[in-house]
């Protein structure tokens, strides 16, 4: 499911560009944000998507290489360890996954070129070319092929954030989160099991509603929460504070004040790391600095309530 992670950095994104277009209307803000969750949710299934392309072009290769008017040795007795990797072929025939990816208009069939080059670069992997000279043929050796290829292969490629791109300008910034969400789906397959547990959307419906309220609160706080950053953030040059790292603290404060249930420090921790990777390289420190300042004097204001045990 996606994380909580994930619909923070959404919430952020969400009251950025809620800024940047100067707009009064939060509810279209709410209607985009759910559509950029939503297309998060379909990357995860377009990603499942992809190595079953990667082996239909591995199989034409072979093809067309029988197909040699001189052809070689290899050319005739090629290896089709990865064509019949059994993971691959059980995503290939898993139909919620094609009726989902049908629905939705998701494929790769237009994208060629990318599975061209892709495939090239798998050939040149170290874990790929053990694969391939293994004499082992289990189940769990081809599952642990494809976790390989989504954790060490694919989000540093180039071509293919490119290409995510064009299809999906929301896809941007998602890539790093479903992969890891993709990975943890393949590592779950069995060999027994005919279907493959699909990750749900979210854990619970409450996850959306959180988000939604969230953004609200955030957007509806931004000026007086604004306030508090200037001045707490007397240490630091203001004019040169980042607007991500404003947006970053109000959404922070608006967590902490309006959903009781969620422990302070899963919070703070949170919009650290948040700002750590989509920000400056000095927000994280800056983050941390002021927010702790805000956080202790709500708290002391009783403005911010935790309620339950070791919430604090």
């Amino acid at each position: 499911m996606l994380s909580r992670r994930l619909l923070r950095i959404k919430v952020v994104k969400g009251v950025y560009a809620h800024l940047q277009c100067n707009s009064d209307d939060i509810t279209a803000s709410e209607k985009s944000l759910v559509a950029s969750i939503d297309k998060a949710y379909e990357l995860y299934f377009q990603l499942l998507a992809l190595l079953p392309e990667l082996a239909s072009y591995a199989e034409e290769r072979q093809e067309i290489g029988r197909n040699k008017k001189l052809p070689t040795y290899e050319d005739l007795h090629p290896n089709r360890k990865f064509i019949e990797n059994r993971a691959i072929a059980r995503i290939a025939g898993d139909k919620a996954i094609e009726e989902f990816n049908k629905k939705h208009r998701l494929g790769w069939h237009k994208n060629y070129d990318l599975i061209k080059s892709l495939y090239k670069v798998l050939c040149k992997q170290e874990f790929y070319q053990k694969y391939m000279a293994s004499p082992e043929r289990s189940f769990k050796e081809d599952v642990q092929l494809l976790v390989d290829i989504y954790m060490n292969m694919l989000e540093e490629n180039e071509e293919l954030e490119i290409v995510l791109e064009e299809l999906s300008i929301l896809w941007t910034d998602d890539l790093g989160y479903i992969l890891t969400m993709v990975a943890r789906t393949i590592g779950g397959m069995r060999e027994q099991q005919e279907q493959i547990k699909l990750m749900p959307k979210f854990k619970s419906n409450a996850d959306l509603d959180f988000a939604k309220q969230l953004l609200r609160a955030s957007i509806v706080q931004f000026d007086d929460n604004k306030e508090l950053i200037d001045r707490f953030a007397s240490n630091w040059d203001i004019e040169r504070v980042a607007l991500m790292d404003n947006i970053i603290l109000d959404v922070a404060i608006a967590e902490a004040v309006e959903f009781p249930s969620i422990p302070l420090k899963v919070t703070l921790n949170e919009y650290i790391d948040i700002a750590k990777y989509y920000s400056s390289a000095s927000s994280g420190n800056f983050v941390n600095g002021v927010l702790d300042k805000i956080t202790s004097i709500l708290t002391a204001e009783g403005k911010i309530n935790k309620t339950g045990t070791g919430l604090l």
